[in-house]
């Protein structure tokens, strides 16, 4: 075994600034200086031993002069020294000043004083000398009936691993802990025995559960943890004793202790699938979260929630439960109640989803009564989107849901009253019952809307469904009334000259004479830079988007009054009354145009909004049924066509989540019985604590290729030449936060090398954690190495090196070999995620690194390169598969991905084929990649640009 593979139980810091001392000054120190001195001494040899250092002339010393100290800081030290010191020859056998050492501990653990006994018999946990220990035994005994509890739990433990290692020496030992158990009164002490009755005679463990089954709830946490964790390896062993177990398991699920509630309802999950003992479970469950004040405890236990509605027969219980799991979103953090709301839409069904939408209707309206905050904003925007999903799978809803919704358009955080604008939007499409009710409401909050983005929607949707002639006129009175007064142009003019008139005494007459016949002013009044805020908060809402300078509204108003007055054209036969009512419309658009040609707005109109409103008053002077068709007709069918893809996208990933989900049985699977299984069948389910254990150790299994082997070939890389004297290779195993090198060292010449050493440097966020330790090779030999890596951030890293080594025998310098460079691959840490299109958006207006990639390859189809780039980042495209499918040769995608470390990063890929270069043209375009942070953007660039070039070889 190497040093590194070496069990290591000591770790301790050393200050790497000193000069490591001569044996000769630290043997006078420790012969002659006093206890400081001594104790100082002391620690200095344990660090150099710890480093490599052997120091065989300082051993007599210590027995000699330290070992009889009665000192506890130097016992303590001593203990550590004896822990990690040679205690054998180099042949194997034990040194005779062992012996002298065994009788000084002998003596210790008969000391008064209790903690010396035991902390001596937790140093006897770690010693793997059976000579040594021998002669101690009787001595450890003993302790088992010390009155202090911390000597016996120590026994306890002692006993254990003495028992495991050298079974011999005590082969009575899981008798005497049975009978010390019976008797123990301590909580600690019998957990400890209880713990080895499990790992070394179960059936003992078994007998003594069984005689205090029903006290169990009055024992300490401690005691019931190890208790749940008996019961789950005996029923997992041997399912027929489940029966035996179950009731005990219900009881510890009232237990006091938290951690002993989780295990007790993860234990009842794995040993019962009865909707009984899936409701206990999730019951205790939420009680955890709703009880528990860490955030990261209710994120876990949430999660064991949604893992049991993974399974289809546990689902239908914990639907019962969704009011139940709604307490959670009393609960301040954003992360929980997004957690909390995706689980509860998930569950929702025709039976609980009236409760549901009352609950949440409840939470909307207390956000509205909290003070400002950004988590606030983001709780409503997602108690919005939970409401929206359970209107559109529940049409009955949306009556109660939309008038409540529909008070948050007024709402000053934009990103909430544009959730509720969507989802008003697709509920009027939908729900032909809900229009007038809408509509009604729609017009009630139209004038408080503050947001332009909101009132430019609220516009359309008024505009496309209005459909009675009260509605129209009610629509173009609230136009008018956020309008203001009209002409623009005039009332504003005569408005400031009004406020200026008592100081300057400026007519109306004059200032009008500023107006040339083109429109426009001849100069820049100084009646328009002192308008006085008061007016400008007077201002309606219409007038002030205007004359800030946001056109945009006035062009959406305008198609919004073109498609109202050509439907009353329709609906009203009077002459008169359509030309009146076509003629305001045009006067309207007029006084826009007007206003936005002045130099009153705070920016000019643009060219595209003069064309917009020039088309609808044209449309409107001309009144073509083609236009009519156009305006009242295409444009819904545009928004229903994309409501209904939006719909048939939802429905088939929901698809493809239940198919995953149900558990297919072909029709020739065996059929397993479980009273005729054999006992080393039942293994077949894993095994929670074993997998629990592996996770927290970093060696998670995780699901390889087909073929394991080829896969972790793929990670091999080869480090040296076949013709070096020292060939290389290493496997990359990365585990998250850290990376293991796995290095195969071979001597491939004739020589014994010795003090062969792997030196190993990184470059980016990387961080060695440990030096390897040097090796000696015979001729033709092999050894593995291994070194850690720590990984901070999603970067590209660099690993490099040299193995350096001396010959047996030759006079020469130190030989070096150079290592190949080790690249550190960031897709280990990527991983595809989903965002909506909003959120996407502001990241990539808010990320501030861009990497621009030119494609270059010699792919001919888009959606083959498509895929390949997903492939080869591992991202996730975000652009609807509706909106990629067809050819026009030309695609742009939005790609997002998340590392592990909280990092986005996201992609647009533009790409086009030349057409005019034939159909083998390759494909060419641009790859933009945005992030946070430039090392995340830089390395996704590497990466493209490498699985590029290999596919252009």
């Amino acid at each position: 075994m190497t040093a590194a593979e070496n069990v290591c139980y000591t770790l301790i810091n050393v200050p790497m600034d000193s000069e490591p001392p001569s044996e000769i000054s630290l043997k006078n120190d420790l012969e002659k200086g006093d206890v400081k001195s001594k104790t100082e001494a002391l620690k200095k040899v344990i660090i150099m031993i710890l480093n490599g250092e052997k120091l065989p002339g300082l051993l007599m010393t210590i027995i000699r002069f330290v070992l009889p100290l009665q000192d506890h800081t130097i016992k303590k030290l001593l203990l550590v020294f004896w822990e990690i010191v040679p205690k054998t020859t180099p042949d194997g056998r034990l040194l005779h000043e062992m012996i002298l050492v065994c009788d000084a501990y002998r003596k210790d653990l008969q000391h008064p004083n209790e903690f010396i006994r035991g902390s001596t018999l937790r140093f006897l946990c770690k010693l793997k000398e059976a000579e040594l220990l021998e002669p101690l035994m009787p001595a450890i005994r003993a302790c088992l009936e010390h009155r202090h509890s911390y000597v016996r739990r120590n026994a306890v433990l002692a006993i254990y691993t003495i028992y495991r290692n050298f079974e011999h020496l005590i082969p009575d030992a899981p008798e005497l802990i049975h009978d010390f158990l019976v008797n123990e009164k301590d909580a600690s002490c019998k957990r400890n025995a209880f713990m080895m009755l499990i790992h070394a005679d179960q059936d003992r463990a078994l007998d003594y559960l069984s005689t205090c089954i029903d006290q169990v709830q009055t024992f300490g946490d401690i005691l019931q943890l190890v208790i749940v964790e008996l019961i789950y390896k005996v029923c997992h062993a041997n399912p027929s004793e489940r029966a035996r177990f179950i009731r005990c398991i219900y009881n510890l699920l009232q237990s006091s202790s938290p951690a002993v509630k989780y295990e007790a309802a993860g234990t009842l999950v794995t040993l019962s699938s009865a909707p009984t003992a899936i409701k206990a479970a999730a019951q205790c469950y939420i009680d955890l979260i709703i009880k528990e004040s860490d955030n990261n405890v209710k994120l876990i236990v949430l999660d064991r929630l949604v893992e049991l509605k993974e399974h289809p027969a546990h689902e239908r219980v914990l639907q019962d439960l969704v009011m139940d799991i709604l307490r959670v979103l009393s609960t301040p953090d954003l992360e929980v109640r997004k957690k909390t709301l995706q689980l509860a839409l998930d569950l929702v069904s025709s039976r609980n989803v009236e409760e549901l939408v009352i609950v949440l209707k409840k939470e909307v309206i207390k956000t509205n009564n909290v003070s400002e905050h950004e988590d606030t904003d983001k709780y409503r925007q997602l108690l919005v989107r939970t409401l929206h999903s359970c209107s559109v799978r529940f049409p009955d809803m949306a009556a109660n849901v939309i008038p409540v919704l529909m008070e948050f358009l007024s709402d000053s955080n934009e990103a909430a009253a544009a959730d509720v604008l969507e989802f008003v939007r697709e509920a009027i499409q939908r729900f032909d019952n809900l229009r007038m009710l809408i509509v009604e409401k729609m017009l009630e909050v139209f004038h408080a809307i503050k947001s332009v983005k909101i009132y430019r929607g609220a516009l359309w949707i008024l505009g496309e469904y209005c459909s009675t002639k009260e509605d129209i006129q009610s629509v173009m009175t609230e136009v008018r009334r956020s309008l203001g007064e009209i002409p623009i142009v005039e009332s504003e003019i005569k408005k400031e000259a009004g406020e200026l008139k008592p100081e300057e005494e400026i007519t109306v007459g004059p200032v009008q004479k500023l107006v040339t016949e083109m429109g426009t002013y001849a100069t820049q009044s100084a009646l328009s830079s002192s308008r006085p805020t008061k007016k400008e908060e007077d201002r309606p809402p219409l007038r002030g988007f205007l004359l800030d300078g946001d056109f945009f509204v006035a062009a959406s108003l305008a198609t919004t009054l073109t498609k109202i007055a050509l439907r009353y054209v329709a609906l009203v036969q009077e002459k008169k009354k359509q030309n009146s009512f076509v003629a305001e419309a045009m006067l309207l658009m007029a006084t826009i145009l007007h206003l936005g040609k002045s130099s009153l707005p705070k920016k000019p109109i643009t060219d595209d909004d003069v064309d917009r409103i020039s088309l609808c008053l044209k449309v409107l002077s001309e009144c073509s049924p083609l236009m009519n068709d156009i305006f009242n007709k295409e444009c819904r069918q545009s928004l229903s066509q994309m409501l209904s893809a939006k719909l048939e996208e939802e429905k088939l990933s929901q698809k493809k989540e239940s198919e995953k989900r149900n558990v297919t049985v072909q029709p020739d699977d065996p059929i397993s019985f479980m009273q005729l299984t054999a006992k080393n069948e039942m293994n077949c389910k894993e095994d929670q604590f074993q997998l629990s254990l592996l996770a927290a150790m970093g060696n998670t299994q995780r699901k390889e290729a087909a073929d394991p082997l080829a896969s972790k070939l793929n990670k091999v890389t080869q480090l040296t030449g076949f013709s070096d004297p020292v060939y290389a290779e290493a496997y990359v195993h990365v585990n998250q936060y850290d990376i293991v090198l796995d290095v195969l060292v071979v001597n491939q010449t004739s020589d014994t090398l010795q003090n062969c050493t792997l030196e190993l440097a990184t470059l980016g966020d990387l961080k060695l954690v440990e030096k390897p330790s040097p090796l000696t090779l015979a001729p033709h030999d092999f050894a593995n190495i291994k070194a850690n890596v720590k990984v901070a951030s999603t970067e590209n890293g660099i690993i490099f090196g040299n193995i350096v080594y001396d010959v047996s025998g030759a006079a020469s310098d130190r030989n070096c070999v150079v290592l190949s460079d080790i690249h550190i691959d960031i897709m280990d840490y990527i991983q595809p995620a989903t965002c909506t299109d909003a959120e996407f958006r502001q990241m990539w207006a808010e990320f501030e690194w861009e990497n621009k990639v030119t494609v270059n390859t010699n792919m001919t189809d888009l959606n083959d390169y498509l895929q390949h780039i997903l492939k080869s980042t591992n991202m996730k495209c975000l652009t609807p598969e509706k909106a990629l499918s067809g050819y026009c040769g030309f695609m742009a995608a939005n790609l997002y991905a998340r590392s592990i470390f909280g990092e986005d990063a996201l992609a647009n890929v533009s790409i086009e084929k030349p057409v005019h270069q034939g159909p083998d043209a390759a494909v060419t375009g641009h790859i933009r990649i945005r992030a946070k942070s430039q090392g995340m953007a830089l390395s996704l660039g590497d990466k493209i640009n490498l699985s590029q070039k290999k596919t252009s070889l």
